[in-house]
């Protein structure tokens, strides 16, 4: 007999409890019926400050319960509980019976009892509804021309509320009562070093003290703070952390703690045995805890429980790693240094911007915890060893050589989001059903919570054996970026050549398009010229893109989506005149369908005297720069989006790389030309430019990360000479710029190193390789139709030329032409 389950909650807690569940429960006997009061579906709040990024919210969803035994019900807030006859009634009316009842009703902001706490432009930071709102008065401020905040807290939520104002271009204050910032994660030293590093970033940090008041001065904010300091604001954050809501288990007599909280057991069970409380929300052990990992610990308790189990909760890990305005920070453990007789052992050095810290036992024989501020990578090694033995010197551990090599023991817990051990990962690895992080991802769920132990995955591949070759084919035992270099370096020109002293055999339909690539990269001559023409895939080999019924489309280049009348009626009587059907483009530019082999010429010819040239639609090169309108037009627009996406588009126009690349240029954080789904995209600031990169949209979508902020326009050109040039010289075959970007070691702070702070010396010889190509483009249209030899291969039939293809036929549709595939029927609208 299938019973039922109530939940009370739809956050990230009550999300996992579901999914958990339903995991467990192979034979059906639950139905799960969920109440959630906000009006969207459970979201990821962990990653909340990353919607500023996007103002995507789907950005952030949780994979939905698509299960015909799950009911979810949106903006349907759970009044009542009869404990006796065990009926909830929600606040549209509806009565629902349970079996048990899970309360996961989170927590709420605390808001300090500061007088004018109410004001408009106040706010508290912990939904999305909460930013969206933040937005609207930042937006009202930089319409008067004013941008500052004050953020009251200065621990992780109110950092992180810090840099969410930064991305919106205010310039913000944090207030933190107690002594230093993240008083529960660092201790003075970390502090310290973190307060510098994030006083850099135009943050102004005020410790010691609170805000007396918040007063209106016309359309402005007067906060005062208790130390006498008086602060003209914009906008106002209150992070001063939550407290746990438990109106429901007040009102209808289940026991809660003094300090708050629904009391729970070590089974999650609240003083009624038929309801439980987990997340935030509950009291267990006399403690509440703020962090996702303890409540998927109980929400997996919770599952096992429903199904006749004896799980207990095993405790908190209270660890966190985190990135906080590009500092990394970390704490694990006794950070502390709480039990008694416990030992610190710190490697603090302010020239290199890092603070490291471990504690030990009072004999030095057993890791208690740790602290990292600036330099968090050996974290995923150093939590799971907290309550094992040091392996050595605890100083090697932290110290700057690098230390001892350290290894886990088999029962280490490598992810405490979801208690994944050493050994569970390494069986799967054994066992072959896993053979990549994404592999070990999807059979353990290591790595899907926070993410700060993949690095630790990968290590653990390693350690099982498991190589992945960089052979480019069997032709050749080179990846692609060894043989770019062999090319770069030996000025190989052919392709014959390069397989002849590097390779074997003949080649492959991998390799030739690969190397070909890897030539036209380093400017060696048109595509069709020689031996290349042979080389190129199919699109390449005719500069136009190939279509379902053998014809080929026509994508004229227009940089940044800005054309003229005279050019659209140009594109107008071309189409018109060879019968091709036209679609305006997402990249902002017009798609001409329906072209035989032996009229592209013509075509060029008459988009080529217009002023037009090959947009390389077909080819693994650039292709466009997006626009908004910016400054030219826009009101809201901070920047000339228009102006920098011509000189991007026409910089790197032709630039052959290992896939495609797309970029945009938003005027401001609106957003609008979505340059956070581009290989390399840039948002307008009131000071400059933000540069994202690793973006893409296609099967697989990745929103692109920040790489530089609030930079000038030459040094944004010059940040992306160097990343293209990286990208070319050192990724895989067909690897787009967000795959390349993960799979490199040491990821976005790596490539921030090697591009921002040329940490390989390189940077200079990028540069020099990217001017070079400016030099030499040429448009590969006009290089056809200047060259009688290249012209000729442009015939549907070489023995009758000018023969039209009788195999290409089309019919009208919506007043255009569209192809007719012969053998497959039409469908009947």
């Amino acid at each position: 007999m299938t019973r039922t389950l109530v939940v009370v909650g739809h956050g990230m807690v009550g999300h996992r409890l579901v999914q958990a569940l339903r995991e467990k429960d192979v034979t059906d006997q639950w139905r799960i019926v969920v109440f959630a009061e906000e009006g969207r579906p459970a979201y990821d709040r962990v990653a909340l400050s990353s919607y500023v990024d996007t103002w995507d919210a789907d950005t952030l969803s949780l994979a939905p319960h698509e299960d015909p035994l799950v009911e979810l019900n949106l903006n349907d807030l759970v009044v009542h509980i009869d404990r006796d006859d065990k009926v909830v009634r929600s606040m549209s009316g509806r009565a629902q019976p349970y079996d048990a009842l899970v309360l996961a009703t989170g927590s709420v902001p605390f808001v300090p009892p500061v007088p004018g706490r109410d004001l408009p432009g106040c706010h508290v930071y912990r939904t999305i509804e909460d930013l969206d709102a933040i937005r609207a008065t930042v937006e009202g401020a930089h319409s008067s021309g004013r941008h500052a905040g004050m953020v009251l807290g200065g621990g992780l939520l109110g950092l992180e509320a810090a840099n969410a104002l930064r991305g919106m271009g205010i310039s913000p204050h944090v207030v933190e009562l107690g002594p230093r910032l993240m008083p529960l994660q660092v201790d003075e030293g970390g502090a310290g070093l973190l307060r510098r590093l994030v006083e850099k970033l135009d943050l102004t940090v005020h410790t010691g003290t609170s805000a007396s008041s918040i007063e209106r001065d016309g359309d402005r904010l007067i906060a005062k703070l208790s130390n006498g300091t008086e602060l003209d604001l914009d906008v106002v954050v209150f992070s001063a952390g939550i407290r746990p809501r438990d109106q429901l288990a007040r009102e209808f007599d289940l026991a809660v703690g003094e300090r708050g909280g629904i009391v729970v057991d070590s089974a999650c069970r609240t003083s009624d045995e038929n309801i439980y409380a987990i997340g935030e929300c509950a009291n267990i052990g006399g403690v509440v805890y703020g962090l996702v990992a303890p409540g998927y610990s109980m929400a997996e308790v919770v599952a096992d429980r429903l199904l006749g189990g004896t799980a207990e909760f095993p405790g908190a890990d209270t660890s966190t790693k985190l990135k906080l305005l590009g500092v990394d920070v970390a704490s694990f453990g006794d950070a502390h240094a709480q039990t008694e007789g416990a030992l610190e052992v710190v490697v603090n050095d302010a020239v290199a911007g890092t603070y490291a810290k471990v504690v030990v036992s009072d004999d030095a024989k057993t890791l208690l915890g740790g602290i990292l501020v600036g330099d968090a990578s050996k974290y995923p090694v150093l939590r799971p060893l907290v309550g094992r033995p040091v392996p050595g010197d605890p100083v090697s551990l932290i110290g700057p050589a690098g230390g001892v090599e350290l290894s886990l023991p088999n029962d280490a817990q490598v992810c405490s989001c979801h208690a994944v051990t050493k050994q569970h990962i390494v069986d799967v690895i054994g066992s072959g059903e896993a053979v990549d992080v994404p592999g070990i991802k999807a059979c353990t769920k290591a790595g899907t919570g926070c993410g700060s132990c993949v690095p630790m995955l990968k290590k653990l591949l390693s350690e099982c054996g498991v190589e992945q070759s960089k052979a480019l084919c069997e032709h050749f035992e080179q990846s692609r970026a060894e043989l770019f270099e062999i090319v770069r370096v030996t000025g190989i020109t052919t392709f014959t050549e390069l397989i002849s002293r590097y390779g074997r055999g003949r080649g492959c339909d991998l390799c030739k398009p690969a190397v070909a690539s890897i030539l036209a990269s380093l400017d060696n001559g048109h595509v069709l010229e020689g031996e290349q023409a042979v080389l190129q895939d199919t699109n390449d080999r005719f500069l136009a893109n190939l279509q379902r019924n053998g014809t080929y489309s026509v994508v004229p280049r227009i940089p940044g989506g800005e054309i003229t009348p005279e050019k659209l009626i140009v594109i107008g009587e071309v189409a018109r005149d060879f019968g091709l059907y036209t679609k305006i483009t997402g990249g902002q530019r017009i798609d001409l369908f329906g072209a035989t082999v032996d009229q592209l010429p013509q075509i060029w010819k008459r988009l080529v005297d217009a002023g037009f040239e090959s947009g390389h639609a077909y080819g693994k090169a650039l292709r466009t720069v997006k626009s908004c309108v910016g400054t030219t037009w826009c009101r809201y627009g901070v920047q000339d989006s228009v102006g920098l996406a011509i000189e991007l588009e026409l910089r790197y126009r032709g630039l052959r790389s290992p896939h495609k690349l797309k970029s945009a240029v938003s005027g401001c954080a609106r957003e609008c030309a979505e340059a956070r789904g581009k290989d390399f995209g840039v948002i307008a600031t009131e000071k400059g430019w933000n540069l994202y990169v690793g973006g893409n949209g296609g099967f697989t979508p990745r929103h692109a990360d920040l790489l530089a902020s609030d930079v000038d326009t030459e040094t944004l050109i010059k940040l992306i000479d160097r990343f293209l040039m990286f990208y070319i010289r050192t990724a895989d075959r067909l690897q787009r710029t967000s795959t390349w970007i993960e799979g490199l070691e040491g990821g976005l702070d790596h490539l921030r190193a090697v591009i921002v702070d040329d940490s390989l010396g390189i940077c200079a010889d990028l540069e020099a390789a990217m001017a070079k190509h400016v030099d030499n483009y040429a448009d590969e249209w006009r290089g056809v139709l200047e060259d009688p030899e290249k012209l000729a291969r442009f015939t549907s039939f070489v023995n009758a030329p000018g023969t039209p293809d009788p195999t290409i036929s089309f019919r009208e549709e919506r007043g255009q032409k569209v192809p007719v595939l012969l053998g497959i029927p039409e469908v009947v609208r």
